[in-house]
C-alpha cells in the first residue's frame, strides 16, 4: 500500500495498483475551489508524466462523505471574480478535466449524491461513471447567471446528446440517478457507497488481467476521434491498430492465447 499526504484538499492512495482519489472537502459538499484544483493537476500531472501507469494501474474517483460527490464550483470564491479572474478559474477546471482524459490507465468516477455543475463535469472527464441509487447530477449553472466552464457544455451533449443537453442545461434541472442511467451518463447504479466501490474495484480486476499498453492506447484513440468524422476517426483506429503489433504485450498476448495460457502483459 502507497499513500499521498502532501495534500490539503484531496487524498491519494494506491491499494493493490489502484489509486483512491478522494476529493476530500466534506463539510463544503466537496466543491471545487483553486486549490482543489490546482492539487489536482499536481496529481493527475504526476500520474501522467512520473508514473505512467507503472504502480497504477487504474484511479477510482470519489467524494469524502455521503452527501456529495462534488456539489460543484466554489461559488463563495467565484462570486467576486473578475473577467480574468474567472478565465483563469475556468482554463484550470478545463485543465484538470483534459488530464483526466490523457491519464494512461482506465479512471472511474464513482459518485455518491450531488455531482452537480464542475462535478458533474468533473465525473464526465473520466472514462465512465459508477452512481449509487441517491446520486444526482445537473448543470445548474444558468440558475446563478453562469454557464458550464469546466466543459459541460461540451462533454454533456457528446454523452446524452445534443438536444437532450440542451434541456439539461437551460432548464438547471436535477438529473437523478435512474435518469443518469437511462441516458447514458451512469452505466451502473448500487445501493450504496461501499457496494459502488467494491463494483468499481471488480471492474478494475478483470481490466488488470488485459494489456494495460491496449487499454491506454484504445483510449487515446476513443478520446482522439470524438471530434473526428468517421472515416478519420478509422485512420486513427487503423494506424494505432498496426502500431500494437510492435509492442510486447501484442507479442506475448497473441503467444499466450495459442498455447492456451494466461498472458503474462507488462505495459509495453
Amino acid at each position: 500500500m502507497f499513500i499521498t499526504n502532501n495534500y490539503e484538499t484531496i487524498t491519494f492512495e494506491v491499494k493493490e495498483g489502484i489509486g483512491h482519489l478522494t476529493i476530500n472537502r466534506e463539510k463544503k459538499l466537496n466543491a471545487l475551489n483553486s486549490t482543489v484544483l490546482s492539487e489536482l493537476k499536481t496529481l493527475l500531472n504526476h500520474l501522467i508524466e512520473e508514473d505512467k501507469g507503472q504502480t497504477v494501474k487504474g484511479v477510482l474517483v470519489t467524494g469524502a462523505g455521503e452527501k456529495a460527490f462534488i456539489a460543484g464550483a466554489d461559488i463563495a470564491q467565484m462570486q467576486d471574480m473578475n473577467v480574468e479572474e474567472a478565465r483563469e478559474f475556468g482554463a484550470l477546471g478545463q485543465e484538470v478535466t483534459l488530464l483526466f482524459e490523457r491519464l494512461p490507465m482506465p479512471v472511474i468516477a464513482c459518485v455518491n449524491g450531488f455531482a452537480l455543475g464542475g462535478g458533474c463535469e468533473m465525473a464526465m472527464a473520466c472514462d465512465f461513471i459508477y452512481a449509487t441509487e441517491t446520486a444526482v447530477f445537473g448543470q445548474p449553472e444558468v440558475k446563478l447567471g453562469l454557464i458550464p466552464g469546466f466543459g459541460g457544455t461540451q462533454r454533456l451533449s457528446k454523452v446524452v446528446g445534443r438536444n437532450r443537453a440542451k434541456e439539461i442545461i437551460y432548464t438547471g434541472r436535477n438529473v437523478k440517478a435512474e435518469e443518469a442511467l437511462r441516458i447514458g451518463l451512469a452505466v451502473k447504479l448500487f445501493a450504496s457507497k461501499d457496494e459502488m466501490i467494491a463494483g468499481a474495484l471488480k471492474t478494475f480486476s478483470f481490466m488488470t488481467t488485459n494489456s494495460p499498453n491496449a487499454i491506454k492506447i484504445s483510449k487515446q484513440v476513443m478520446n482522439g476521434g470524438n471530434d473526428l468524422t468517421v472515416e478519420k476517426g478509422l485512420g486513427l483506429e487503423l494506424d494505432q491498430f498496426a502500431a500494437v503489433f510492435s509492442s510486447e504485450d501484442m507479442k506475448e498476448g497473441t503467444k499466450a492465447f495459442v498455447e492456451k495460457r494466461a498472458p503474462n502483459f507488462t505495459g509495453n
